[in-house]
């Protein structure tokens, strides 16, 4: 059988683009590299002023790219960018690596390496298609996810997948935590997909998308504690949405982020208050109630509930949401 001359024969090392932002790409970059492959750009957002003195910081991802010498371009457009198109035509990837880049990849891209465009996303598709799957995974409840290498095409998670890894979620854990884990399985999952492909033995596979579900990029509301809901589903709802939008309700008309909770037994009516011991829980709709352990007040400094509850004086029967 004779060789097909698109695909890099197995052990060969590929060249690759590389594109990504966040910290959770960081992995998947360093295991690339550490792979042997030849990262010949990579591709990441401007720097973007952030803080209370609005300095510029670059993403992470930039700042990683550096550290090896690598090149890194930062355009604001890729779509019509007829100067990045021809960087990269002449580079002659054999795939572009695309985990949490933060833009559309246009068609010209999907078209241009030999290998495709290949995405790391964290869940294990069809499920929990777009921009949050970690975290709408977590504040729906669920006990598992993972993480998906796919050929992107021009739909939203559409394409076909490639290799899968299961990940199971702690009871007790944040998306903060999950991400984290979920970046280094998929570091290993990319190396092993780049080798599957450059040997022949991946074999991608279309998505059953009569079975998708989407996971859409978070909204500031979407933290805004209903009190009505079970204890469990709020707690599971805090523990999807931190860093943000977090989880917070209002106490005598102003905001207040809960910072850190946990369950107990249900303690009150929803929303209602009870003050015991230096503790502050509140009553959900049903199953669990909550203790506050670190919390906020609009116009003040995170602080424990203790500490709180000395500076206010917080009555048993007041309600949140108010």
């Amino acid at each position: 059988m004779k060789n097909d001359p698109t695909k890099p024969a197995e052990g060969k090392c590929l060249r690759i683009v590389f594109c990504g932002t966040p910290e959770f790409a960081v992995p998947t970059l360093e295991a690339v590299i550490a792979a042997g492959h030849e990262v010949a750009l990579v591709v990441t957002q401007p720097d973007r002023a952030a803080g209370r003195g609005m300095e510029m910081h670059a993403p992470p991802v930039k700042r990683a790219a550096l550290a090896h010498g690598i090149p890194v371009v930062q355009p604001e457009k890729i779509k019509t960018n007829a100067e990045f198109r021809e960087l990269l035509e002449s580079i002659r990837p054999d795939a572009i690596l695309v985990v949490a880049y933060g833009r559309i990849i246009p068609k010209w891209m999907l078209d241009l390496p030999p290998l495709g465009n290949i995405n790391l996303h964290g869940s294990l598709l069809p499920k929990y298609r777009g921009a949050a799957p970690v975290q709408w995974a977590i504040a729906n409840g669920e006990t598992d996810t993972g993480v998906t290498t796919m050929r992107i095409d021009e739909g939203l998670d559409t394409g076909p997948m490639l290799l899968a890894e299961r990940e199971w979620i702690a009871p007790d854990e944040t998306a903060i935590e999950l991400i984290e884990n979920l970046s280094a399985i998929g570091a290993d999952l990319m190396v092993k997909t780049l080798h599957g492909l450059g040997a022949g033995t991946v074999t991608p596979i279309e998505q059953d998308h009569a079975q998708a579900t989407l996971a859409p990029i978070l909204k500031r509301e979407d933290g805004l504690i209903d009190w009505s809901l079970s204890g469990q589903t709020i707690y599971d709802r805090w523990r999807g949405f931190q860093p943000w939008p977090g989880a917070f309700t209002q106490l005598r008309g102003k905001k207040l982020i809960l910072h850190h909770i946990q369950r107990i037994d249900n303690c009150a009516a929803p929303g209602e208050l009870l003050v015991s011991n230096e503790k502050l829980m509140v009553g959900c709709g049903k199953d669990w109630g909550l203790d506050i352990l670190e919390l906020q007040l609009e116009g003040k400094r995170r602080m424990s509930a203790s500490e709180f509850l000395r500076g206010f004086q917080v009555r048993s029967g007041e309600r949140l949401g108010l």
